[in-house]
Protein backbone atom coordinates (compact mmCIF):
# COMPACT_ATOMS: atom_id res chain seq x y z
CA UNK A 1 0.00 0.00 0.00
CA UNK A 2 1.32 3.20 -0.22
CA UNK A 3 2.37 5.31 2.16
CA UNK A 4 -0.48 7.73 2.42
CA UNK A 5 -2.98 5.00 1.56
CA UNK A 6 -3.86 4.37 5.47
CA UNK A 7 -5.68 1.10 6.90
CA UNK A 8 -7.43 0.80 9.28
CA UNK A 9 -4.49 -0.76 10.93
CA UNK A 10 -2.38 2.00 10.52
CA UNK A 11 -4.71 3.92 11.46
CA UNK A 12 -4.68 2.27 14.76
CA UNK A 13 -1.24 2.16 15.20
CA UNK A 14 -0.43 6.02 14.77
CA UNK A 15 -3.06 7.49 16.52
CA UNK A 16 -3.76 6.80 19.72
CA UNK A 17 -6.95 9.01 20.07
CA UNK A 18 -8.35 10.99 17.75
CA UNK A 19 -10.73 14.32 17.96
CA UNK A 20 -12.83 15.26 16.15
CA UNK A 21 -15.38 18.72 15.72
CA UNK A 22 -18.94 18.20 15.97
CA UNK A 23 -20.50 21.67 15.28
CA UNK A 24 -18.65 23.07 17.39
CA UNK A 25 -18.39 20.34 20.43
CA UNK A 26 -14.99 18.24 20.77
CA UNK A 27 -15.61 14.29 20.89
CA UNK A 28 -12.94 12.12 21.95
CA UNK A 29 -12.90 8.86 19.88
CA UNK A 30 -10.45 5.85 20.61
CA UNK A 31 -8.44 3.64 18.16
CA UNK A 32 -11.27 1.18 17.77
CA UNK A 33 -13.83 4.10 17.39
CA UNK A 34 -11.31 5.42 14.53
CA UNK A 35 -10.92 2.20 13.04
CA UNK A 36 -14.65 1.16 13.06
CA UNK A 37 -15.47 4.50 11.10
CA UNK A 38 -12.92 3.81 8.68
CA UNK A 39 -14.39 1.20 8.16
CA UNK A 40 -17.85 2.15 7.76
CA UNK A 41 -16.79 5.02 6.02
CA UNK A 42 -15.71 2.78 2.84
CA UNK A 43 -18.61 0.30 3.22
CA UNK A 44 -21.34 3.44 3.32
CA UNK A 45 -19.55 4.71 0.00
CA UNK A 46 -19.44 1.43 -1.78
CA UNK A 47 -23.50 1.54 -1.32
CA UNK A 48 -23.12 4.78 -3.36
CA UNK A 49 -20.93 4.17 -5.53
CA UNK A 50 -20.20 0.91 -5.97
CA UNK A 51 -17.26 -1.24 -4.38
CA UNK A 52 -15.14 -0.37 -7.69
CA UNK A 53 -15.03 2.91 -7.06
CA UNK A 54 -13.63 2.82 -3.51
CA UNK A 55 -10.28 2.93 -4.71
CA UNK A 56 -7.58 1.75 -2.00
CA UNK A 57 -5.23 -0.15 -4.28
CA UNK A 58 -1.74 1.06 -4.36
CA UNK A 59 -1.58 1.25 -7.90
CA UNK A 60 -5.30 3.26 -8.21
CA UNK A 61 -4.45 5.39 -5.85
CA UNK A 62 -0.78 6.67 -5.84
CA UNK A 63 -1.25 9.40 -8.94
CA UNK A 64 -4.38 11.36 -6.71
CA UNK A 65 -2.15 11.09 -3.80
CA UNK A 66 0.95 13.11 -4.81
CA UNK A 67 0.82 16.46 -6.29
CA UNK A 68 2.30 17.24 -9.66
CA UNK A 69 5.52 18.41 -8.52
CA UNK A 70 5.91 15.73 -6.10
CA UNK A 71 6.15 18.71 -3.24
CA UNK A 72 3.22 17.22 -0.87
CA UNK A 73 1.72 13.92 -0.45
CA UNK A 74 -1.69 13.88 0.78
CA UNK A 75 -2.85 10.81 3.34
CA UNK A 76 -6.31 9.40 2.58
CA UNK A 77 -8.28 6.56 3.87
CA UNK A 78 -9.43 6.16 0.48
CA UNK A 79 -10.58 8.11 -2.17
CA UNK A 80 -14.22 8.35 -4.09
CA UNK A 81 -15.41 8.29 -7.57
CA UNK A 82 -18.44 9.51 -7.65
CA UNK A 83 -20.34 9.08 -11.75
CA UNK A 84 -23.24 11.78 -10.81
CA UNK A 85 -24.17 15.18 -8.85
CA UNK A 86 -26.63 12.46 -6.74
CA UNK A 87 -23.83 10.73 -5.51
CA UNK A 88 -21.68 13.40 -4.69
CA UNK A 89 -24.63 15.13 -2.68
CA UNK A 90 -24.81 11.25 -0.73
CA UNK A 91 -20.94 11.00 -0.34
CA UNK A 92 -21.50 14.25 1.44
CA UNK A 93 -24.34 13.88 3.61
CA UNK A 94 -22.42 10.64 4.60
CA UNK A 95 -19.05 12.81 5.20
CA UNK A 96 -21.04 15.43 7.26
CA UNK A 97 -22.85 12.83 9.32
CA UNK A 98 -19.74 11.25 10.33
CA UNK A 99 -17.89 14.35 10.56
CA UNK A 100 -15.16 13.19 8.00
CA UNK A 101 -12.91 15.85 6.20
CA UNK A 102 -13.03 15.47 2.66
CA UNK A 103 -10.87 17.31 -0.49
CA UNK A 104 -11.99 17.46 -4.09
CA UNK A 105 -9.38 16.07 -6.29
CA UNK A 106 -9.28 16.96 -10.18
CA UNK A 107 -6.62 16.83 -12.43
CA UNK A 108 -4.20 17.06 -9.95
CA UNK A 109 -2.40 19.54 -11.98
CA UNK A 110 -2.55 22.31 -9.24
CA UNK A 111 0.93 24.13 -8.16
CA UNK A 112 0.29 25.04 -4.64
CA UNK A 113 -1.12 21.62 -3.31
CA UNK A 114 -4.95 22.62 -2.97
CA UNK A 115 -5.55 19.27 -3.98
CA UNK A 116 -3.59 17.25 -1.66
CA UNK A 117 -5.59 15.57 0.70
CA UNK A 118 -5.30 16.40 4.48
CA UNK A 119 -7.47 15.77 7.46
CA UNK A 120 -7.75 17.42 10.69
CA UNK A 121 -4.98 17.46 13.48
CA UNK A 122 -5.61 15.08 16.56
CA UNK A 123 -4.30 16.05 19.98
CA UNK A 124 -1.17 14.51 19.33
CA UNK A 125 -0.22 16.19 16.11
CA UNK A 126 -0.97 13.67 13.83
CA UNK A 127 -3.43 14.18 10.76
CA UNK A 128 -6.36 12.01 11.17
CA UNK A 129 -6.91 10.83 7.23
CA UNK A 130 -9.10 12.66 4.94
CA UNK A 131 -11.69 11.43 2.02
CA UNK A 132 -10.57 11.94 -1.30
CA UNK A 133 -12.75 13.13 -3.62
CA UNK A 134 -12.08 12.53 -7.74
CA UNK A 135 -14.47 13.98 -10.00
CA UNK A 136 -12.58 12.07 -12.85
CA UNK A 137 -15.60 10.47 -13.63
CA UNK A 138 -17.96 13.28 -14.01
CA UNK A 139 -16.83 13.94 -17.38
CA UNK A 140 -20.01 14.46 -19.53
CA UNK A 141 -20.35 17.67 -21.66
CA UNK A 142 -24.31 18.07 -20.91
CA UNK A 143 -25.22 20.53 -23.94
CA UNK A 144 -23.45 23.32 -26.48
CA UNK A 145 -25.75 26.56 -27.45
CA UNK A 146 -24.24 28.49 -30.32
CA UNK A 147 -27.48 30.74 -29.80
CA UNK A 148 -26.39 31.05 -25.86
CA UNK A 149 -22.89 31.17 -26.43
CA UNK A 150 -22.65 28.45 -23.39
CA UNK A 151 -21.21 25.22 -22.76
CA UNK A 152 -22.21 23.35 -20.03
CA UNK A 153 -20.21 20.81 -18.19
CA UNK A 154 -19.25 18.41 -15.49
CA UNK A 155 -16.53 19.42 -13.41
CA UNK A 156 -14.46 16.14 -14.80
CA UNK A 157 -14.02 17.24 -17.86
CA UNK A 158 -10.07 17.60 -19.04
CA UNK A 159 -9.80 21.31 -20.34
CA UNK A 160 -8.69 19.81 -23.93
CA UNK A 161 -11.73 18.15 -24.34
CA UNK A 162 -14.11 21.42 -23.46
CA UNK A 163 -11.59 23.42 -26.25
CA UNK A 164 -12.51 20.51 -28.58
CA UNK A 165 -15.89 20.18 -28.44
CA UNK A 166 -16.60 23.81 -28.62
CA UNK A 167 -14.22 23.57 -31.85
CA UNK A 168 -16.80 20.85 -33.34
CA UNK A 169 -19.47 23.25 -32.98
CA UNK A 170 -17.71 26.64 -34.24
CA UNK A 171 -17.01 27.96 -31.63
CA UNK A 172 -14.08 28.49 -28.69
CA UNK A 173 -13.17 27.96 -25.46
CA UNK A 174 -10.89 30.77 -24.44
CA UNK A 175 -9.08 29.48 -21.36
CA UNK A 176 -5.86 27.15 -22.24
CA UNK A 177 -2.93 27.00 -20.07
CA UNK A 178 0.00 24.46 -20.39
CA UNK A 179 -1.58 21.63 -18.23
CA UNK A 180 -4.86 21.65 -20.52
CA UNK A 181 -4.53 18.09 -21.83
CA UNK A 182 -4.69 16.83 -18.07
CA UNK A 183 -6.23 19.53 -15.92
CA UNK A 184 -10.20 19.87 -15.22
CA UNK A 185 -12.71 22.48 -15.39
CA UNK A 186 -13.86 21.98 -11.72
CA UNK A 187 -10.50 22.48 -10.49
CA UNK A 188 -9.72 25.93 -13.14
CA UNK A 189 -13.26 27.07 -11.37
CA UNK A 190 -12.05 26.50 -8.04
CA UNK A 191 -8.52 28.09 -8.93
CA UNK A 192 -9.97 30.86 -11.09
CA UNK A 193 -7.25 29.93 -13.47
CA UNK A 194 -5.91 32.23 -16.10
CA UNK A 195 -3.90 31.38 -19.26
CA UNK A 196 -2.75 32.65 -22.36
CA UNK A 197 -6.07 34.34 -23.42
CA UNK A 198 -6.82 36.51 -20.42
CA UNK A 199 -5.75 39.69 -22.13
CA UNK A 200 -8.84 39.54 -23.77
CA UNK A 201 -11.30 37.18 -22.45
CA UNK A 202 -10.28 36.95 -18.94
CA UNK A 203 -9.36 34.89 -16.19
CA UNK A 204 -11.95 31.54 -15.45
CA UNK A 205 -13.99 33.35 -13.39
CA UNK A 206 -15.39 36.18 -16.03
CA UNK A 207 -16.16 32.46 -18.35
CA UNK A 208 -18.80 30.61 -15.87
CA UNK A 209 -21.77 31.70 -16.43
CA UNK A 210 -23.69 28.93 -13.54
CA UNK A 211 -22.38 26.48 -11.62
CA UNK A 212 -23.81 23.45 -9.92
CA UNK A 213 -22.66 22.67 -6.47
CA UNK A 214 -22.86 20.28 -3.42
CA UNK A 215 -22.32 21.83 -0.11
CA UNK A 216 -20.81 20.40 2.54
CA UNK A 217 -24.57 19.35 4.06
CA UNK A 218 -25.21 17.42 0.42
CA UNK A 219 -27.46 19.97 -0.20
CA UNK A 220 -27.36 20.63 -4.24
CA UNK A 221 -27.19 24.67 -5.33
CA UNK A 222 -28.84 24.03 -8.50
CA UNK A 223 -27.26 27.40 -10.94
CA UNK A 224 -26.97 26.22 -14.12
CA UNK A 225 -27.93 28.95 -15.93
CA UNK A 226 -27.10 30.94 -19.14
CA UNK A 227 -28.77 34.02 -18.05
CA UNK A 228 -26.71 37.57 -18.93
CA UNK A 229 -28.75 39.07 -16.09
CA UNK A 230 -29.91 38.08 -13.05
CA UNK A 231 -29.93 40.75 -10.14
CA UNK A 232 -31.76 38.83 -7.57
CA UNK A 233 -29.48 39.39 -4.54
CA UNK A 234 -25.77 37.92 -3.77
CA UNK A 235 -23.89 36.10 -6.79
CA UNK A 236 -23.19 33.36 -4.19
CA UNK A 237 -21.61 31.38 -7.27
CA UNK A 238 -18.38 34.09 -6.99
CA UNK A 239 -17.68 32.61 -3.69
CA UNK A 240 -17.02 29.42 -5.02
CA UNK A 241 -14.63 30.23 -8.16
CA UNK A 242 -11.21 30.73 -6.68
CA UNK A 243 -12.14 28.75 -3.23
CA UNK A 244 -10.08 25.49 -3.73
CA UNK A 245 -12.81 23.27 -2.43
CA UNK A 246 -13.35 25.07 0.90
CA UNK A 247 -16.66 25.90 0.45
CA UNK A 248 -17.81 23.11 -1.29
CA UNK A 249 -18.06 20.20 -4.25
CA UNK A 250 -18.55 22.04 -7.69
CA UNK A 251 -19.67 19.22 -9.76
CA UNK A 252 -20.85 21.14 -13.49
CA UNK A 253 -20.65 24.70 -15.03
CA UNK A 254 -22.22 26.76 -17.68
CA UNK A 255 -19.00 28.40 -19.27
CA UNK A 256 -19.06 31.34 -21.98
CA UNK A 257 -18.00 30.03 -25.06
CA UNK A 258 -17.44 32.66 -28.36
CA UNK A 259 -17.30 32.15 -32.10
CA UNK A 260 -13.96 30.55 -33.32
CA UNK A 261 -11.31 32.41 -34.80
CA UNK A 262 -10.95 32.44 -38.27
CA UNK A 263 -8.32 34.80 -39.12
CA UNK A 264 -5.18 35.34 -37.23
CA UNK A 265 -1.97 36.39 -36.92
CA UNK A 266 1.30 35.51 -34.47
CA UNK A 267 4.34 37.11 -34.64
CA UNK A 268 7.32 37.17 -32.30
CA UNK A 269 9.03 40.01 -31.74
CA UNK A 270 12.58 41.12 -30.28
CA UNK A 271 12.89 44.16 -27.55
CA UNK A 272 15.16 45.45 -25.03
CA UNK A 273 12.69 46.61 -22.21
CA UNK A 274 9.52 45.90 -21.06
CA UNK A 275 8.48 49.49 -21.01
CA UNK A 276 9.13 49.13 -24.66
CA UNK A 277 6.98 45.77 -25.11
CA UNK A 278 4.27 47.73 -22.99
CA UNK A 279 4.39 50.81 -25.59
CA UNK A 280 4.20 47.73 -28.78
CA UNK A 281 0.92 46.48 -26.68
CA UNK A 282 -0.19 49.78 -26.71
CA UNK A 283 0.29 50.36 -30.36
CA UNK A 284 -1.40 46.79 -30.92
CA UNK A 285 -4.83 47.74 -29.32
CA UNK A 286 -4.69 51.02 -30.51
CA UNK A 287 -4.83 49.10 -34.18
CA UNK A 288 -6.74 46.24 -33.45
CA UNK A 289 -8.90 46.74 -30.79
CA UNK A 290 -10.35 43.48 -28.77
CA UNK A 291 -9.07 41.48 -31.12
CA UNK A 292 -5.52 41.04 -29.64
CA UNK A 293 -5.58 37.60 -27.61
CA UNK A 294 -2.03 37.16 -26.36
CA UNK A 295 0.74 38.84 -25.11
CA UNK A 296 3.47 36.59 -23.74
CA UNK A 297 7.09 38.20 -22.86
CA UNK A 298 9.93 36.43 -21.54
CA UNK A 299 13.47 37.37 -20.94
CA UNK A 300 16.56 36.34 -22.57
CA UNK A 301 17.76 33.72 -19.31
CA UNK A 302 14.66 32.02 -19.46
CA UNK A 303 14.79 31.87 -23.37
CA UNK A 304 18.18 30.32 -23.15
CA UNK A 305 17.20 27.33 -20.98
CA UNK A 306 14.05 26.38 -23.29
CA UNK A 307 16.07 26.17 -26.28
CA UNK A 308 19.22 24.77 -24.14
CA UNK A 309 16.93 21.99 -22.46
CA UNK A 310 13.70 21.54 -25.05
CA UNK A 311 13.63 19.69 -27.89
CA UNK A 312 12.61 20.66 -31.40
CA UNK A 313 12.98 24.68 -30.45
CA UNK A 314 15.01 26.82 -32.51
CA UNK A 315 15.30 30.48 -31.72
CA UNK A 316 13.45 32.82 -34.72
CA UNK A 317 15.91 35.79 -34.31
CA UNK A 318 19.66 35.91 -35.25
CA UNK A 319 20.36 37.08 -32.18
CA UNK A 320 19.34 36.34 -28.80
CA UNK A 321 17.41 39.45 -27.41
CA UNK A 322 16.77 41.06 -24.05
CA UNK A 323 13.26 40.54 -24.03
CA UNK A 324 11.15 38.36 -26.89
CA UNK A 325 7.41 39.66 -27.20
CA UNK A 326 5.29 36.99 -28.44
CA UNK A 327 1.57 38.40 -29.94
CA UNK A 328 -1.68 36.94 -31.18
CA UNK A 329 -4.13 38.25 -32.73
CA UNK A 330 -7.48 36.67 -34.03
CA UNK A 331 -10.83 37.53 -35.72
CA UNK A 332 -13.84 35.04 -35.92
CA UNK A 333 -14.39 36.22 -39.44
CA UNK A 334 -12.95 34.49 -42.13
CA UNK A 335 -10.68 36.64 -45.07
CA UNK A 336 -9.81 38.93 -42.80
CA UNK A 337 -5.73 40.17 -43.25
CA UNK A 338 -4.56 40.31 -40.04
CA UNK A 339 -0.83 40.18 -41.00
CA UNK A 340 -0.74 43.71 -43.24
CA UNK A 341 -1.47 45.68 -40.50
CA UNK A 342 0.76 43.67 -38.39
CA UNK A 343 3.33 44.37 -40.14
CA UNK A 344 2.58 48.00 -40.59
CA UNK A 345 2.66 48.18 -36.67
CA UNK A 346 6.36 46.44 -36.27
CA UNK A 347 7.50 48.40 -38.77
CA UNK A 348 6.40 51.83 -37.35
CA UNK A 349 7.80 50.13 -33.97
CA UNK A 350 11.25 49.27 -35.81
CA UNK A 351 11.57 52.45 -37.01
CA UNK A 352 10.67 54.47 -33.77
CA UNK A 353 13.21 51.80 -31.83
CA UNK A 354 10.45 49.64 -29.77
CA UNK A 355 11.63 46.75 -32.19
CA UNK A 356 15.15 45.61 -32.88
CA UNK A 357 13.86 42.15 -35.06
CA UNK A 358 10.36 40.60 -35.75
CA UNK A 359 9.09 37.65 -37.58
CA UNK A 360 5.53 37.31 -38.52
CA UNK A 361 4.30 33.49 -38.42
CA UNK A 362 3.75 32.10 -42.13
CA UNK A 363 1.69 29.04 -41.31
CA UNK A 364 -0.11 27.53 -38.16
CA UNK A 365 2.86 25.39 -37.84
CA UNK A 366 5.44 27.75 -37.78
CA UNK A 367 2.67 29.84 -35.14
CA UNK A 368 3.08 26.44 -32.74
CA UNK A 369 6.85 26.76 -32.86
CA UNK A 370 6.58 30.25 -31.15
CA UNK A 371 3.92 29.09 -28.54
CA UNK A 372 6.52 26.18 -27.93
CA UNK A 373 9.31 28.57 -26.72
CA UNK A 374 6.71 30.43 -24.47
CA UNK A 375 5.23 26.91 -22.96
CA UNK A 376 9.01 25.27 -22.78
CA UNK A 377 9.64 26.70 -19.22
CA UNK A 378 8.16 23.66 -17.74
CA UNK A 379 10.10 21.06 -19.28
CA UNK A 380 12.74 22.90 -18.98
CA UNK A 381 13.26 23.34 -15.39
CA UNK A 382 12.25 19.69 -15.07
CA UNK A 383 15.19 18.07 -12.74
CA UNK A 384 16.66 21.56 -11.36
CA UNK A 385 16.31 22.32 -8.33
CA UNK A 386 14.10 25.71 -9.01
CA UNK A 387 11.33 28.04 -6.74
CA UNK A 388 8.48 29.14 -9.21
CA UNK A 389 6.41 32.27 -8.23
CA UNK A 390 3.53 33.51 -9.56
CA UNK A 391 2.78 37.32 -8.71
CA UNK A 392 1.19 40.14 -10.45
CA UNK A 393 1.64 44.07 -10.56
CA UNK A 394 0.75 47.00 -12.22
CA UNK A 395 1.12 46.66 -16.14
CA UNK A 396 3.52 49.75 -15.84
CA UNK A 397 4.97 48.10 -12.76
CA UNK A 398 6.21 44.85 -14.25
CA UNK A 399 9.78 46.70 -15.33
CA UNK A 400 10.57 47.10 -12.13
CA UNK A 401 8.96 43.94 -10.76
CA UNK A 402 11.58 42.49 -12.77
CA UNK A 403 14.39 45.37 -11.97
CA UNK A 404 13.95 44.94 -7.73
CA UNK A 405 13.66 41.35 -7.77
CA UNK A 406 16.40 40.24 -9.91
CA UNK A 407 18.73 42.50 -7.75
CA UNK A 408 17.46 41.58 -4.41
CA UNK A 409 17.58 37.64 -5.02
CA UNK A 410 20.82 37.76 -6.47
CA UNK A 411 22.43 40.64 -3.76
CA UNK A 412 21.40 37.45 -1.74
CA UNK A 413 21.79 34.59 -3.67
CA UNK A 414 24.92 35.57 -6.29
CA UNK A 415 24.50 31.85 -7.49
CA UNK A 416 20.58 31.82 -8.19
CA UNK A 417 19.43 32.24 -11.99
CA UNK A 418 16.03 34.37 -12.32
CA UNK A 419 13.77 33.47 -15.37
CA UNK A 420 11.24 35.35 -16.20
CA UNK A 421 8.42 34.64 -18.50
CA UNK A 422 4.87 36.64 -17.88
CA UNK A 423 1.27 37.44 -19.64
CA UNK A 424 2.25 40.90 -19.79
CA UNK A 425 -1.00 41.83 -21.09
CA UNK A 426 -2.77 41.53 -17.19
CA UNK A 427 0.35 41.96 -15.40
CA UNK A 428 1.04 38.17 -14.39
CA UNK A 429 4.67 37.69 -13.99
CA UNK A 430 6.30 34.51 -13.51
CA UNK A 431 9.29 34.09 -11.77
CA UNK A 432 11.19 31.03 -11.14
CA UNK A 433 14.67 30.98 -9.42
CA UNK A 434 16.58 28.38 -10.85
CA UNK A 435 19.82 26.58 -8.74
CA UNK A 436 22.20 24.45 -10.36
CA UNK A 437 21.98 19.95 -8.78
CA UNK A 438 23.49 19.52 -5.82
CA UNK A 439 22.87 22.93 -4.16
CA UNK A 440 20.77 21.55 -1.38
CA UNK A 441 22.21 19.54 0.91
CA UNK A 442 18.32 18.07 1.96
CA UNK A 443 14.97 18.66 1.47
CA UNK A 444 14.55 21.32 4.47
CA UNK A 445 17.90 23.59 3.15
CA UNK A 446 15.58 23.99 -0.30
CA UNK A 447 12.92 24.91 2.15
CA UNK A 448 14.82 27.17 4.05
CA UNK A 449 16.10 29.00 1.04
CA UNK A 450 12.39 29.03 -0.58
CA UNK A 451 11.01 30.76 2.50
CA UNK A 452 13.25 33.51 2.37
CA UNK A 453 12.97 34.08 -1.50
CA UNK A 454 9.16 33.92 -0.17
CA UNK A 455 10.08 36.86 1.55
CA UNK A 456 12.23 38.96 -0.95
CA UNK A 457 9.31 38.65 -3.96
CA UNK A 458 6.45 39.19 -1.43
CA UNK A 459 8.31 42.36 -0.37
CA UNK A 460 8.71 43.59 -3.93
CA UNK A 461 4.93 42.95 -4.57
CA UNK A 462 3.50 44.33 -1.74
CA UNK A 463 5.63 47.80 -2.69
CA UNK A 464 4.71 47.97 -6.09
CA UNK A 465 0.67 47.35 -4.81
CA UNK A 466 0.17 43.65 -6.55
CA UNK A 467 -0.48 40.28 -5.42
CA UNK A 468 1.37 37.45 -4.09
CA UNK A 469 -0.53 35.13 -6.60
CA UNK A 470 -2.02 35.72 -9.77
CA UNK A 471 -2.99 32.32 -10.85
CA UNK A 472 -2.01 29.33 -8.88
CA UNK A 473 -4.31 30.12 -5.62
CA UNK A 474 -3.05 29.51 -1.66
CA UNK A 475 -3.29 26.30 -0.93
CA UNK A 476 -0.94 24.93 1.11
CA UNK A 477 2.11 26.64 -0.30
CA UNK A 478 1.14 30.19 0.38
CA UNK A 479 -1.35 30.46 3.09
CA UNK A 480 1.89 32.41 5.30
CA UNK A 481 2.49 34.34 2.82
CA UNK A 482 -1.52 35.38 2.69
CA UNK A 483 -1.25 36.35 6.25
CA UNK A 484 1.55 38.75 5.63
CA UNK A 485 0.08 40.21 2.51
CA UNK A 486 -3.61 40.24 2.91
CA UNK A 487 -5.52 42.75 4.39
CA UNK A 488 -6.50 41.88 7.99
CA UNK A 489 -10.09 42.61 7.67
CA UNK A 490 -10.17 40.78 4.09
CA UNK A 491 -8.78 37.71 6.27
CA UNK A 492 -11.14 38.07 8.88
CA UNK A 493 -14.44 37.88 6.05
CA UNK A 494 -13.12 35.11 4.41
CA UNK A 495 -12.88 32.89 7.16
CA UNK A 496 -16.35 34.37 8.49
CA UNK A 497 -17.21 32.79 4.59
CA UNK A 498 -15.82 29.22 5.33
CA UNK A 499 -17.53 28.95 8.72
CA UNK A 500 -20.97 29.82 7.05
CA UNK A 501 -20.37 27.50 4.39
CA UNK A 502 -18.74 24.67 6.09
CA UNK A 503 -19.02 25.46 10.37
CA UNK A 504 -18.10 21.61 10.79
CA UNK A 505 -14.84 22.24 8.70
CA UNK A 506 -14.68 19.09 7.03
CA UNK A 507 -14.51 20.80 3.29
CA UNK A 508 -10.28 20.92 2.44
CA UNK A 509 -9.21 21.17 5.86
CA UNK A 510 -5.75 22.84 5.78
CA UNK A 511 -6.14 25.14 2.62
CA UNK A 512 -6.05 28.82 2.51
CA UNK A 513 -5.98 29.46 5.87
CA UNK A 514 -3.21 28.64 8.72
CA UNK A 515 -4.64 26.90 11.81
CA UNK A 516 -5.71 29.71 14.36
Amino acid sequence: MLPGAVSGQEILSRLPVLLLWRAGTMTLLSPIAIMTQASTLQSRLADIVGEKHVLVEQDRIAGLLIDVRRSYEGQAICIVEPGSTEEVAAIMRLCSELDQPVTPIGGNTGLVGGACVRGRPGPDGQETPGLGLSLRRMNRIREISALEGTITVEAGCVLQTIQEAAKAEGLFFPLSLSAEGSCQIGGNIATNAGGTAALRYGVTRQLVMGLEVVLPSGEVLNGLTPLRKDNTGYDIRQLFIGAEGTLGVITAAVMRVVPAPRSTATAMVAMTSVEDALELLRRMHDTFGERVSSAEITEADYMRLVLERCVGTRLPFAELPVWSLLLEVADSRAGQDLREPLEAVLAQAFEDGLVSDAVIAQNEAQAECFWHLRHGVSEAIRGLPNMSHDSSVPLLKQSEYARLTRERITARFPEARTLFVGHMGDGNMHLVVLFDPGTFADRAAFLAVSAELDLIIDDVVIELGGSITAEHGIGLSYRKRLVRSADPAELRLMRGIKAAFDPAGIMNPGKLFLPE
